[in-house]
Protein backbone atom coordinates (compact mmCIF):
# COMPACT_ATOMS: atom_id res chain seq x y z
CA UNK A 1 0.00 0.00 0.00
CA UNK A 2 1.45 3.39 -0.91
CA UNK A 3 1.02 6.39 2.11
CA UNK A 4 -3.19 7.41 1.04
CA UNK A 5 -5.37 7.15 3.52
CA UNK A 6 -9.22 5.57 3.24
CA UNK A 7 -11.08 8.25 4.84
CA UNK A 8 -14.78 7.10 5.57
CA UNK A 9 -17.06 9.89 6.98
CA UNK A 10 -20.50 9.16 7.83
CA UNK A 11 -23.19 10.11 10.59
CA UNK A 12 -26.96 10.25 11.18
CA UNK A 13 -29.44 11.29 8.33
CA UNK A 14 -29.83 15.15 8.59
CA UNK A 15 -26.45 15.86 10.16
CA UNK A 16 -24.89 17.75 7.62
CA UNK A 17 -21.98 15.29 6.19
CA UNK A 18 -22.55 15.67 2.90
CA UNK A 19 -22.14 19.52 3.27
CA UNK A 20 -18.90 18.43 5.14
CA UNK A 21 -17.48 16.10 2.71
CA UNK A 22 -17.91 19.00 -0.07
CA UNK A 23 -16.32 21.93 1.81
CA UNK A 24 -13.31 19.08 2.43
CA UNK A 25 -13.00 17.99 -1.01
CA UNK A 26 -13.54 21.76 -2.13
CA UNK A 27 -10.52 22.90 0.12
CA UNK A 28 -8.02 19.72 -0.04
CA UNK A 29 -6.59 18.81 -3.98
CA UNK A 30 -5.31 15.69 -2.69
CA UNK A 31 -8.62 14.25 -1.67
CA UNK A 32 -10.18 11.81 -4.19
CA UNK A 33 -13.91 10.92 -3.64
CA UNK A 34 -14.69 7.64 -4.02
CA UNK A 35 -17.84 7.32 -6.71
CA UNK A 36 -20.20 4.42 -5.82
CA UNK A 37 -21.78 2.32 -8.82
CA UNK A 38 -25.52 2.02 -8.80
CA UNK A 39 -27.76 0.04 -10.84
CA UNK A 40 -30.84 3.20 -10.82
CA UNK A 41 -31.37 5.14 -13.29
CA UNK A 42 -28.94 8.52 -13.65
CA UNK A 43 -31.54 11.59 -12.24
CA UNK A 44 -31.71 15.12 -13.71
CA UNK A 45 -28.07 16.64 -14.01
CA UNK A 46 -26.63 13.31 -12.49
CA UNK A 47 -23.32 12.85 -14.72
CA UNK A 48 -22.18 8.89 -15.18
CA UNK A 49 -18.63 8.23 -13.59
CA UNK A 50 -18.98 11.50 -11.58
CA UNK A 51 -22.32 11.36 -9.83
CA UNK A 52 -22.08 7.64 -9.27
CA UNK A 53 -21.12 4.61 -12.11
CA UNK A 54 -24.31 3.58 -13.72
CA UNK A 55 -24.54 0.08 -14.61
CA UNK A 56 -27.00 -2.04 -15.17
CA UNK A 57 -28.05 -5.20 -12.40
CA UNK A 58 -25.83 -7.81 -14.42
CA UNK A 59 -23.06 -6.30 -14.63
CA UNK A 60 -23.19 -4.98 -10.91
CA UNK A 61 -23.98 -8.57 -10.06
CA UNK A 62 -20.87 -9.81 -11.70
CA UNK A 63 -18.53 -7.40 -9.81
CA UNK A 64 -20.08 -8.75 -6.53
CA UNK A 65 -19.28 -12.38 -7.78
CA UNK A 66 -16.03 -11.27 -8.57
CA UNK A 67 -15.46 -9.68 -5.51
CA UNK A 68 -14.74 -5.83 -6.97
CA UNK A 69 -16.65 -3.89 -4.12
CA UNK A 70 -15.73 -2.90 -1.13
CA UNK A 71 -19.00 -2.85 0.36
CA UNK A 72 -22.65 -2.97 -1.45
CA UNK A 73 -25.86 -2.92 -0.63
CA UNK A 74 -29.29 -3.28 -2.06
CA UNK A 75 -31.74 -0.37 -1.31
CA UNK A 76 -35.21 0.26 -2.64
CA UNK A 77 -35.11 -1.99 -5.78
CA UNK A 78 -31.77 -0.90 -6.61
CA UNK A 79 -28.03 -2.01 -6.08
CA UNK A 80 -25.31 0.61 -4.38
CA UNK A 81 -21.62 -0.27 -3.82
CA UNK A 82 -18.22 1.05 -3.42
CA UNK A 83 -15.90 0.16 -6.19
CA UNK A 84 -13.07 -1.46 -5.06
CA UNK A 85 -10.20 -0.73 -7.51
CA UNK A 86 -10.42 2.78 -7.72
CA UNK A 87 -10.12 3.21 -3.77
CA UNK A 88 -6.84 1.00 -3.82
CA UNK A 89 -5.45 2.87 -6.90
CA UNK A 90 -5.43 6.13 -5.78
CA UNK A 91 -4.62 4.64 -2.12
CA UNK A 92 -1.23 2.92 -3.62
CA UNK A 93 -0.63 6.43 -5.66
CA UNK A 94 -0.38 7.94 -2.41
CA UNK A 95 -3.86 9.78 -2.93
CA UNK A 96 -6.65 10.34 0.17
CA UNK A 97 -10.04 8.91 -0.41
CA UNK A 98 -13.13 9.98 0.60
CA UNK A 99 -15.88 7.78 1.24
CA UNK A 100 -19.25 9.43 2.52
CA UNK A 101 -21.20 6.50 3.13
CA UNK A 102 -24.16 5.11 5.50
CA UNK A 103 -23.32 3.59 8.75
CA UNK A 104 -23.88 -0.01 8.02
CA UNK A 105 -21.59 0.62 4.56
CA UNK A 106 -19.19 2.09 6.59
CA UNK A 107 -19.19 -0.64 9.62
CA UNK A 108 -18.79 -3.49 6.29
CA UNK A 109 -16.00 -1.35 5.16
CA UNK A 110 -14.20 -1.43 8.45
CA UNK A 111 -13.92 -5.13 8.29
CA UNK A 112 -12.17 -5.57 5.00
CA UNK A 113 -9.92 -2.31 5.38
CA UNK A 114 -9.67 -1.67 9.19
CA UNK A 115 -6.45 0.82 8.11
CA UNK A 116 -9.16 3.56 6.90
CA UNK A 117 -9.68 6.46 9.14
CA UNK A 118 -13.49 6.11 10.32
CA UNK A 119 -15.10 9.61 11.20
CA UNK A 120 -18.29 9.85 12.72
CA UNK A 121 -20.09 13.33 12.21
CA UNK A 122 -22.36 14.49 15.12
CA UNK A 123 -25.15 16.85 15.83
CA UNK A 124 -24.04 20.03 18.01
CA UNK A 125 -27.37 18.56 19.88
CA UNK A 126 -30.17 16.27 19.23
CA UNK A 127 -32.81 19.42 18.89
CA UNK A 128 -30.47 21.26 16.74
CA UNK A 129 -30.52 17.89 14.47
CA UNK A 130 -34.53 17.68 13.85
CA UNK A 131 -34.39 21.12 13.23
CA UNK A 132 -32.36 20.80 10.32
CA UNK A 133 -34.44 17.73 9.59
CA UNK A 134 -37.77 19.89 9.33
CA UNK A 135 -35.97 22.82 7.74
CA UNK A 136 -35.32 20.60 4.62
CA UNK A 137 -38.98 21.34 4.11
CA UNK A 138 -39.40 18.19 1.70
CA UNK A 139 -41.41 15.47 4.43
CA UNK A 140 -44.03 14.54 6.55
CA UNK A 141 -44.48 15.34 10.06
CA UNK A 142 -44.98 11.14 10.33
CA UNK A 143 -41.56 10.96 8.24
CA UNK A 144 -39.32 13.64 10.18
CA UNK A 145 -41.02 11.30 13.30
CA UNK A 146 -38.92 8.74 11.97
CA UNK A 147 -35.70 10.02 10.90
CA UNK A 148 -35.26 11.39 13.98
CA UNK A 149 -35.88 7.83 16.21
CA UNK A 150 -33.87 6.23 13.59
CA UNK A 151 -31.04 8.97 14.32
CA UNK A 152 -31.21 8.38 17.84
CA UNK A 153 -30.27 4.54 17.04
CA UNK A 154 -28.09 5.57 14.91
CA UNK A 155 -25.79 7.58 17.31
CA UNK A 156 -25.14 4.69 19.27
CA UNK A 157 -22.78 3.66 16.29
CA UNK A 158 -20.29 6.87 17.11
CA UNK A 159 -17.83 3.80 19.53
CA UNK A 160 -17.76 1.62 16.89
CA UNK A 161 -15.43 4.76 14.97
CA UNK A 162 -11.95 6.08 15.27
CA UNK A 163 -13.04 9.71 15.92
CA UNK A 164 -16.09 11.61 16.18
CA UNK A 165 -16.79 15.44 15.08
CA UNK A 166 -19.48 17.68 16.03
CA UNK A 167 -20.87 19.67 12.70
CA UNK A 168 -21.59 22.96 14.92
CA UNK A 169 -20.19 24.71 12.39
CA UNK A 170 -19.23 23.84 9.33
CA UNK A 171 -15.52 25.37 8.94
CA UNK A 172 -14.43 24.24 12.49
CA UNK A 173 -15.33 20.85 11.21
CA UNK A 174 -13.55 20.40 8.37
CA UNK A 175 -10.86 22.02 10.12
CA UNK A 176 -11.19 19.06 12.44
CA UNK A 177 -11.59 16.26 9.64
CA UNK A 178 -7.86 17.83 8.15
CA UNK A 179 -6.11 17.84 11.70
CA UNK A 180 -7.86 14.61 12.01
CA UNK A 181 -6.00 12.97 7.98
CA UNK A 182 -2.61 15.09 9.40
CA UNK A 183 -2.51 13.54 12.31
CA UNK A 184 -2.98 9.83 10.98
CA UNK A 185 -0.10 10.47 8.31
CA UNK A 186 1.89 10.67 11.11
CA UNK A 187 1.91 7.66 12.44
CA UNK A 188 5.03 5.63 12.79
CA UNK A 189 2.89 2.21 11.33
CA UNK A 190 2.19 4.88 8.43
CA UNK A 191 5.47 6.45 7.65
CA UNK A 192 6.86 2.34 6.28
CA UNK A 193 10.03 4.90 4.97
CA UNK A 194 10.59 6.20 7.92
CA UNK A 195 14.48 4.88 8.89
CA UNK A 196 14.90 6.39 5.14
CA UNK A 197 14.47 9.62 5.99
CA UNK A 198 16.94 10.31 8.58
Amino acid sequence: MGNGLLVVISGPSGVGKGTVCKRLLSDNDKISLSVSATTREARTGEIDKISYYFIDRKEFEDMVEKDEFLEYAYVHGNYYGTPKKYVLDKIDKGQDVLLEIDIQGALKVKEIYPDGVFIFIMPPSMEELKKRIVNRGTETEEAIARRFETAYKEIEYVFKYDYAVFNDEIGVAVKKIESIIEAERCKVNRQTDIIKKI
